[in-house]
This record gives structure tokens, C-alpha cells and sequence, in this order.
């Protein structure tokens, strides 16, 4: 008996060794809430998916922008790691990380790098977005693509049409085309291989700069899947793409978060359950993104009438997805919110003060749930534009990168560095919720 404890303990010390130690810094979960160094760690955060390019081609301009997030107390970004080619796409970002099926762009990566260690000498957290389910970086559609699924379909609509949420039948059905052609990628075993070579391949990275490996760098919070994934016409192979994928990073980084990157239960037909996408023990935190906007709940050319519903929709669907964090005893981070510039401009110096109040209502509701026994563990508007400024309605090669995508109007959700009510509101904000805790 006593030869089989020892049998056992030696098995136990082999498992062990063979495991990095993480060092200390790394974000985890309790419950519904984040802890960090031994605290609780609720965070007011940004996205800044173009945070890797901007590392690559315009460090100067990164650092600033960093310089300009960390004083008003942001302290976690969600960046996009993951752009799939060719770069002769229309309203793509360029130039692709993966221009072709295993082919990378290490410039591109040591921008990540870069992005990386610049964070880390904030002492901000990143959470690493490694695909996405929508056109503007390829995604999903051009790993389909290159597996032989034909041309993408790409969905069509009028950028113009408040801001880019268009609800003509044209833009429904093509919609429609584009998601039902892209949920083959759950079940296309070429395209999940090469998606998952690419995931290897940033998860198991070595930082060139700071010769750190990824899976050590506490700056990083957590890996996400991809970029609002959603079941719509495969929601069984959806949620087994979850498991696998998450068991992969697992694999490969044991001690990081994982995320799925879900857009929630916010669209009755976007084929998300919440409990059952977020019940693996591999998936540590939910999300829910929330867009009044294109969900044309509001309308800025009717603000006096769809103001005050685009108000209860925040407030419903927060109280919805704090319900069900609760019972899955796991945080939920507000990952993804915006709203346009008043009568729906898009240039610096426009007005703001519809979005500013709306900024307001949506940090004021996560810094009043923490009293609660199902606080909102963090939360990231979308998205900061800094010192970029549109130059089109959609994004062209050479145009300054903002807060809005290569395919949506630009400007239409970017917070400039100019914004000063909208930063001061941010601020305050951050301060609040720091003493909240």
C-alpha cells in the first residue's frame, strides 16, 4: 500500500513539473467576480482591435494612445489578434496576419509583441481575440474560402443608414445568406485545422521583445475564441466547437482565462444559449455585447422617441445576463457597447451628448452591481479611435485606423482623444468603480 502512494505522489510530482508555474499577476476567477495579486479586479476597459497593427506600422502613435487610455483609468483592452487574407477583399483589414492557409505575417506578430509589452509596463491586461465569426478580418468566411465553400456572401447594406444599421430586405436577406454560409465552419474540419494551427501558433508564442512566452505573461487576462461567435443554423456544433476549442488552449496554457467571445442572448434568432455556450468548465467568464443601435432600438434621427426604450434594452439584457452568470457561478464581462455621435455624425467635434449619457448609464449600472450578489466583473465600450480621424464613410488602404472597422461607417462608434466629456465621464468612471470594491 505504501508503494502505491509513492507510485501515486512521484506521478503527481512528474504531472506537476511538467506544468510552467505562472507568475504572479495572472488574472483568475472567484465566483462571479475576478481577482488579481490576491484583489478583487473589476476594470473599466476598451476595444482596440487594432492595437497589433498599430504595433507593427505606427508605434509612436500606439504608445500615445496608450499613454491616453492609462490616464483615464482604463485597464484592460480586448485586441484582435486573428486577420485572415488575401488583402484584395473589400473592407478588410490589411495587411492579413494569415495571408494564406499557415502563412503569417511576423511583422504583424511582433506588433502584437509590441503591443504586449507596452501594456505591460502599464500594468494593463489584455484579452487576446484569436478569430472572427463577421467579414471584416476574414474570419471565419475566408478560412471557409480557402477549404473550398465557394465565394463568402458577403452581407450587404447601406453604410449610411443610421450609421450602418440598414433594415431594408436587401440587407435582411443577405444577412441571412452570410450567416447561414458561415456556420458551415463548425462542422468543416479543414478550415477548424487551419484555425487551430493559427491558435497554436499565438498561444505557444515566445515574445520577441521581452523573450517571454505567452503562456507566462500575466499581461494577458484571456484567450477568446473568436469574435461573437454565434450557433444561428448549427447550434449543436457550435457549442461542441466551443469545447474543443477551449480544450486546445487548455492544452496548450492551463493557467490563462478562456473565453468564448459571445454576443449573448440578444438577438432571438442568433442560435446563443447563454447557460449551456458558457457551462463547460473550460470556458472561465461570459460576455454580452449590447447594440441598441443596430438592433434598431434607437435611432438618432428620432432621439426623443427611441432614446429612452434604447435605455430599458441596456438595462434588460444586463439584468438577463447577470441572471444567468449567477447560476453559472462565473463572471460576466459587458464587453462590447456603443452609440453614435448625436444625429448620427461622424467627424471630431460633433456633439455628444446623447452618448455621453448613455456612457454614463452603462458604467453607472456595473459600478451599482458590485453591491450586489451579481456584480458585472468588467466592462469594454466599443471602441477607441484616439487620434485618428475618418477620412471615408468606409475604411481605405492608408486611412488612419479608428474604432470602427474596415466595413462600418468610420467614426460611427470611435471615441477620439479630442472627446474630452466623453474621456471625463470614462475617468470618473474608473474612479468610481475603483472605490466600489
Amino acid at each position: 500500500m505504501a508503494r502505491f502512494f509513492l507510485s501515486i505522489a512521484f506521478l503527481c510530482a512528474l504531472t506537476s513539473a511538467a506544468l510552467p508555474v505562472p507568475p504572479q499577476g495572472f488574472v483568475r476567477t472567484d465566483g462571479l467576480n475576478f481577482t488579481r495579486h490576491g484583489k478583487k479586479y473589476a476594470y473599466i476597459g476598451a476595444n482596440l482591435w487594432s492595437g497589433m497593427n498599430l504595433g507593427a506600422f505606427d508605434r509612436p502613435r500606439l504608445v500615445r494612445e496608450l499613454d491616453r487610455l492609462q490616464r483615464i483609468g482604463v485597464k484592460n483592452l480586448r485586441v484582435l489578434a486573428a486577420t485572415e487574407g488575401p488583402d484584395s477583399e473589400p473592407w478588410r483589414i490589411v495587411p492579413a496576419m494569415q495571408t494564406a492557409p499557415g502563412v503569417y505575417n511576423e511583422k504583424l506578430l511582433r506588433g502584437l509583441d509590441f503591443l504586449l509589452w507596452e501594456m505591460q509596463k502599464r500594468d494593463m491586461t489584455a484579452v487576446i481575440v484569436l478569430g472572427n465569426y463577421w467579414q471584416w478580418s476574414g474570419g471565419f468566411g475566408q478560412y471557409l474560402n480557402w477549404a473550398g465553400e465557394g465565394s463568402i456572401p458577403y452581407p450587404k447594406f447601406d453604410p449610411l443608414a443610421r450609421g450602418g444599421s440598414d433594415d431594408s430586405w436587401i440587407s435582411y436577406w443577405s444577412w441571412l445568406h452570410y450567416n447561414f454560409y458561415v456556420c458551415k465552419f463548425y462542422g468543416n474540419t479543414k478550415a477548424i485545422e487551419w484555425y487551430e494551427k493559427f491558435i497554436r501558433k499565438v498561444v505557444t508564442r515566445r515574445n520577441t521583445i521581452s523573450g517571454q512566452h505567452y503562456y507566462k505573461d500575466p499581461t494577458i487576462m484571456a484567450w477568446q475564441l473568436a469574435n461573437e461567435p454565434a450557433g444561428f443554423f448549427a447550434q449543436t456544433k457550435f457549442d461542441e466547437w466551443i469545447l474543443r476549442t477551449a480544450k486546445l488552449i487548455k492544452a496548450r496554457d492551463p493557467y490563462h482565462l478562456v473565453s468564448v467571445g459571445s454576443m449573448g442572448e440578444v438577438f432571438s434568432m442568433a442560435g446563443v444559449d447563454q447557460l449551456k455556450n458558457h457551462a463547460h468548465k473550460e470556458i472561465d467568464y461570459a460576455t454580452v455585447h449590447i447594440w441598441v443601435q443596430n438592433a434598431a432600438v434607437y435611432n438618432p434621427d428620432r432621439p426623443i422617441e427611441t432614446y429612452p426604450r434604447a435605455l430599458r434594452s441596456l438595462t434588460d439584457l444586463l439584468d438577463k445576463h447577470r441572471a444567468y452568470a449567477k447560476k453559472l457561478n462565473k463572471p460576466l464581462v459587458f464587453e462590447e457597447f456603443g452609440i453614435s455621435r448625436d444625429q448620427n455624425r461622424f467627424e471630431p467635434g460633433s456633439s455628444v451628448l446623447i452618448r455621453n449619457h448613455f456612457y454614463y448609464r452603462a458604467f453607472s449600472y456595473v459600478i451599482d452591481s458590485q453591491k450586489s450578489d451579481a456584480p458585472v466583473a468588467g466592462v469594454n465600450f466599443w471602441a477607441w479611435g484616439g487620434e485618428g480621424a475618418p477620412k471615408h464613410v468606409r475604411w481605405q488602404p492608408g486611412d488612419p485606423l479608428i474604432g470602427d472597422p474596415p466595413h462600418e461607417a468610420q467614426g460611427w462608434y470611435s471615441v477620439y482623444a479630442d472627446d474630452h466629456t466623453t474621456t471625463a465621464i470614462i475617468a470618473r468612471s474608473a474612479r468610481r468603480l475603483a472605490a466600489a470594491h
